[in-house]
């Protein structure tokens, strides 16, 4: 196996280790979550810039890669959904799970042809926009956690705590809600694309 579908293989185990983290709710678990998921974007990143720099670029990559990200990207949000200071509506997160199966789904079928359909433009831009909002958002809690465990300590800025955290729950609602809106698009637009390709396989 090469070493870009090493990284890949490498994110699923970091997705699971980074849901592990959060399930644990102290601001330091939250912490090393926050360190592994940066670890896990890191590997998304290179991995593909490795397997084209060496040529090495696999229907095994093309397949997996996608998969991991909605593994690593799905468990984030479902965790940050019981963070007390932020607000994502499940609908928004049961909406970006059921394009990622349904895009997954279509891939299947397009394979069962022997055709292999990798992420064009906007499923990148959608990944890019999720993993920014994890990573934001993520921060932002953990600093929130902190302020509140040392709030005595941190006496002189506690008059601002309530309003940090209003403004951190309506901000994360407007976010969720605009990846929510790309993330639909995208699949929109991928079944649009492909729907060729996706019908051949359902028909094979």
């Amino acid at each position: 196996m090469n070493l870009p579908n090493r990284l890949t293989l490498a994110r699923f185990v970091m997705a699971l280790g980074f849901v592990a983290l959060m399930s644990l709710h102290h601001y330091y678990t939250f912490l090393a979550a926050y360190v592994l998921f940066t670890a896990a974007a890191i590997t998304d990143y290179y991995d593909g810039k490795i397997a084209r720099a060496r040529g090495q670029i696999t229907n095994f990559g093309k397949l997996l890669d996608p998969v991991a990200d909605k593994v690593l990207v799905v468990g984030a949000l479902i965790m940050l959904m019981g963070v007390s200071c932020l607000w994502i509506p499940g609908w928004t997160v049961v909406a970006i799970i059921a394009r990622e199966f349904l895009i997954t789904g279509a891939r299947a079928l397009a394979a069962s042809d022997g055709l292999v359909i990798g992420a064009n433009w906007w499923g990148k831009t959608k990944t890019v926009t999720q993993l920014v909002f994890v990573f934001v958002f993520l921060f932002l809690a953990i600093v929130a956690q902190v302020w509140e465990r040392y709030e005595a300590a941190l006496a002189p800025a506690t008059r601002y705590l309530e309003t940090y955290l209003a403004a951190v729950r309506y901000a994360s609602l407007c976010a969720i809600v605009l990846v929510a809106c790309i993330t639909i698009y995208s699949g929109a637009q991928f079944l649009y694309a492909n729907w060729r390709d996706i019908q051949g396989g359902g028909q094979s």
